[in-house]
């Protein structure tokens, strides 16, 4: 091969090297990239009190008999949504099969606003039995994935009592075996950075008094106040405060009516689709890209109960705010009610499926250098093969309808999302080039 001449030699690399350490350090630190596991598709809240180790069942039981009441068939669904004739037997299935199955994906035993003020020893109490359940509910396969509990914040006025019921849980928790690997814990009503530090530094302790290994327990940041949007100095505080929660941060999770109430908007207004929430949740965004951090959506106080029409139109509100919030890039929300589970359901499965098709062959194309319609490049890989593992991980389609779609196997989706060099817009080398270490593609 030629010879090629060059002007610059390795100590002029080595000296930039040097200059930029530090910042590759920073780099590696605030922006590690998405963790690569699976994100739930929304959160489910049940108060303290109410929580037993069949909620997870009852939930089920309760979505589906609200399937059989106001849309026993695909074609009534279809109807209910505006879906495509040709994805009315598929979703209508795998929501019927998801709400048997897997009917919640993540968990939260509230201990805040759907808690409420209850006597100290009540709390506690309540705090212990929430663990015990907790392991009794994962024992026998009622449990979800992911669950946890939402303590009160660490406001002056309520951060005692909210450290404490933190304690009592995650004790007892451990008192009943390992601690499970879906445990999520919320922190709502967060104002500044320092109170996310504080969050981290209890976890810190709690860890060291047990000898858990550093970094074991982790948190979501509730945004639900101005101030947590944007400082009194001007900056956005949510990027503050994932920074301040070193490393320990999970979601960013919007809180639709505090936000709303907290910006003086009329109740009849607070809703995920208001323009305040979209800049909110717009800031939220930019703040957790990179870091690993992910968003949640928030969701609607619009219940479907009551009569057939009642129930239709609560359906229809809440499919298409789930809809546009998964346009945009917010893969979670909340839901509060048994009934807006078919509704979250067939949404997220729409969504993924009307786009399986193109989106298969657009990441085979790219796989395979054989052009298209579309000139695709690394990072819209990485989003083509991350929309697949989404699909893949709600239910809303198989691997099997990938592969055939495709040709490319899980491990191809997982190389093509996360490439081997972090922040490199390197091409994943495709069949007749040398892959290397971590190449993406199976052998055919």
């Amino acid at each position: 091969m030629e010879q090629v001449a060059t002007s610059l030699g390795e100590p002029v690399l080595r000296a930039v090297a040097s200059l930029l350490a530090p910042v590759d350090a920073e780099l590696a630190r605030r922006y590690p990239g998405d963790p690569g596991t699976r994100q739930p598709v929304h959160t489910v809240y049940v108060p303290a009190y109410e929580f037993t180790a069949q909620t997870v069942r009852d939930w089920g039981r309760r979505a589906l008999e609200a399937l059989d009441d106001h849309a026993p068939e695909p074609a009534a669904l279809a109807e209910v949504l505006g879906l495509d004739e040709e994805l009315a037997e598929p979703v209508y299935a795998r929501v019927r099969a998801k709400l048997e199955s897997e009917p919640v994906e993540d968990l939260r035993i509230d201990f805040e606003d759907g808690y409420g003020a209850c006597p100290a020893d009540e709390e506690d109490a309540d705090a212990a039995r929430a663990a015990r359940l907790v392991a009794q509910a994962l024992a026998e396969g009622d449990g979800p994935a992911y669950v946890g509990i939402r303590t009160k914040c660490l406001e002056a006025a309520v951060r005692d009592r909210g450290i404490r019921t933190l304690d009592v849980f995650l004790t007892a928790l451990l008192a009943h075996g390992p601690l499970p690997p879906g445990l999520v814990l919320t922190l709502p009503k967060v104002t500044y950075a320092e109170q996310t530090g504080a969050m981290a530094t209890l976890l810190d302790r709690f860890e060291r008094v047990h000898g858990l290994p550093h970094g074991r327990l982790r948190f979501e940041i509730q945004v639900e106040t101005g101030q947590a949007v944007l400082g009194p100095d001007g900056t956005a505080t949510v990027a503050r405060m994932i920074d301040a929660a070193e490393g320990r941060a999970t979601g960013l999770h919007y809180g639709t009516f505090d936000y709303s109430a907290a910006l003086g908007i009329a109740p009849a207004h607070q809703s995920s689709d208001h323009p305040a929430a979209d800049h909110a949740k717009a800031v939220m965004q930019v703040a957790a890209a990179g870091t690993g951090v992910r968003v949640s959506d928030g969701s609607t106080n619009v219940l479907p109960v009551g009569s057939t029409r009642k129930v239709h139109e609560a359906w229809r509100l809440h499919y298409a705010l789930t809809r546009r919030a998964l346009a945009r890039g917010y893969y979670q929300g909340w839901d509060m009610h048994p009934a807006q589970l078919p509704t979250r359901y067939a949404a997220v499965f729409a969504f993924h499926r009307e786009a399986l098709p193109t989106v298969a062959a657009r990441l085979a194309a790219y796989a395979r250098h054989t052009g298209g319609d579309v000139l695709d490049e690394p990072a819209t890989a990485r989003a083509l093969s991350g929309q697949l593992l989404r699909g893949v991980d709600c239910g809303a389609f198989g691997i099997g309808e990938v592969a055939r779609l495709s040709g490319l196997t899980r491990a191809d989706l997982e190389a093509f999302a996360a490439p081997p060099y972090t922040g490199a817009e390197s091409t994943p080398a495709g069949p007749g080039r040398d892959r290397g270490a971590g190449g993406p593609l199976s052998a055919p």
